[in-house]
């Protein structure tokens, strides 16, 4: 029962992903910000919606939730906690393992970005839905939480299998790649994938999905114990979380 992945824009930034099963006819989207993007995406495909997965409160995730459930009588899954997201069918946390299409799904709190932050790992499939937890050569901003429990959500997803592939939900990398090489500036296989989102990015291109081998080589928000960060930084024998604390602080000043 092989999945298939179709990834669309919306708003200014955004990407949603509609995920579907021949079989079972089963198609799932990844969050509800914009409905009209996401029914022309279901309509070029000529698939039909059957579940919605939500990975956090944030209005460009949540805006047109009730709207999606109410035309497609879709079953909505969300994170379980403490955020109120209306239209909720199933709330769940993490360790509430799910089945779509005779796929199981591994549900991950990553607080951090929020409190209720909720990434989806579809295990046989090595697929990850990030939300707003880890970007190409990124991290979400810190509006809930601290910088020690980011890092612990981004461990997390560190200890995935490295070819998993993971699709978040903005396309930031420009940017991020950018403030990558400010604190990473020898890195080699960044400065080659610079090169490469430049590309892209000059045509239009979208640079998501990426694959959690390539982040853990170029995203210096995963890379708090490398040698060369530290130097860059003068913190040698900083705590991982540290480092990465003052990472996110000059992102956030960049």
């Amino acid at each position: 029962m092989a999945l298939h992945f179709h990834q669309f824009a919306y708003r200014s930034d955004n990407y949603g992903v509609l995920v579907h099963e021949d079989e079972t006819g089963e198609t799932v989207c990844i969050d509800a910000g914009d409905a009209d993007a996401m029914f022309e995406a279901l309509d070029e495909k000529g698939w039909r919606l059957s579940e919605l997965w939500i990975t956090h409160h944030h209005g460009d995730h949540t805006s047109h939730l009730l709207e999606i459930k109410e035309k497609t009588e879709c079953l909505v899954i969300g994170p379980d906690y403490g955020s109120s997201i209306s239209g909720l069918d199933k709330a769940i946390k993490e360790g509430e393992n799910f089945e779509f299409a005779g796929h199981n799904v591994t549900p991950i709190h990553t607080p951090g970005h929020t409190m209720d932050m909720l990434n989806y790992y579809i295990e046989d499939g090595k697929v990850l839905f990030s939300g707003d937890t880890l970007f190409v050569m990124g991290c979400g901003r810190l509006f809930e939480g601290s910088a020690e429990l980011m890092w612990q959500s981004l461990q997390k997803l560190m200890s995935l299998p490295e070819d998993t592939i993971i699709y978040c939900a903005h396309e930031y990398t420009q940017a991020n790649v950018t403030f990558a090489l400010s604190v990473d500036p020898e890195n080699e296989a960044l400065q080659n994938r610079s090169e490469l989102v430049a590309s892209l990015r000059r045509t239009g291109e979208s640079t998501v999905p990426t694959m959690l081998s390539i982040e853990l080589a170029t995203n210096p928000f995963l890379r708090a114990g490398d040698q060369a960060i530290r130097s860059q930084l003068n913190m040698m024998d900083a705590e991982d979380a540290d480092v990465f604390a003052e990472i996110r602080k000059r992102k956030d000043n960049f």
